[in-house]
């Protein structure tokens, strides 16, 4: 378990190389600033930045193999975990759908300051985003499980990777889902809070 600031730099720095943990570094003092102007994360977290976000979208990279070329993030908001995962996997194609004009103009600005190349963001409602074929999904405090994936099943494979902070809600979020969905899916323990849990699975999940 990740219990500080510290913990959480080492536990990044042990997944990503020097530039990485660098880029992250600059990310979090452009956070700061712009936290000013608009409310991003909520105040209260900033003090354990590394630990209640970095880590926290950094986590997500153990349960996806390494080769996944095309990575969607729904609701990015701030750039967790998207944007975080783009600056850890510079070979993949992250895209970022954030219907908030505000957030998805600080998405496109920070992405060009520290020359993350590999991001696309796309400022729309996700009913109103078009085809795209996602290796892996993720998407943290964005809609209920249920909501999230009548929505977005339709971006998804057999082969499409599932990974879904929901925090203290996991695990009666799944255990409302079909049991056919509850075989597909199971319930880790995140490692910067030991009361969350991310939702994992794999394929095209059904819906009711």
């Amino acid at each position: 378990m990740i219990q500080s600031e510290e913990e959480a730099q080492v536990y990044c720095a042990s997944r990503v190389g020097a530039g990485t943990m660098e880029r992250m570094e600059r990310f979090t003092g452009l956070l700061l600033e712009e936290n000013s102007r608009q409310n991003l994360v909520a105040n209260g977290t900033l003090p354990e930045v590394w630990r209640r976000h970095i880590a926290d979208s950094v986590q997500l990279l153990d349960h996806v193999p390494r080769e996944t070329p095309v990575w969607l993030d729904l609701g990015s908001g701030a750039g967790f975990p998207g944007l975080i995962i783009a600056m850890a996997r510079p070979d993949a194609h992250v895209v970022l759908v954030e219907s908030r004009k505000l957030r998805a103009e600080w998405l496109e600005r920070v992405s060009s300051a520290l020359g993350i190349g590999n991001v696309e963001v796309i400022a729309k409602r996700l009913e109103a985003v078009g085809a795209v074929g996602a290796s892996a999904i993720s998407a943290r405090a964005f809609a209920p499980l249920t909501k999230l994936f009548s929505i977005s099943r339709r971006f998804s494979t057999q082969e499409t990777f599932w990974v879904l902070p929901k925090g203290r809600s996991a695990p009666q979020e799944l255990s409302e889902q079909s049991p056919a969905v509850q075989k597909m899916f199971h319930v880790e323990p995140s490692l910067t809070d030991p009361s969350a849990g991310i939702i994992i699975g794999r394929g095209v999940p059904e819906v009711r």
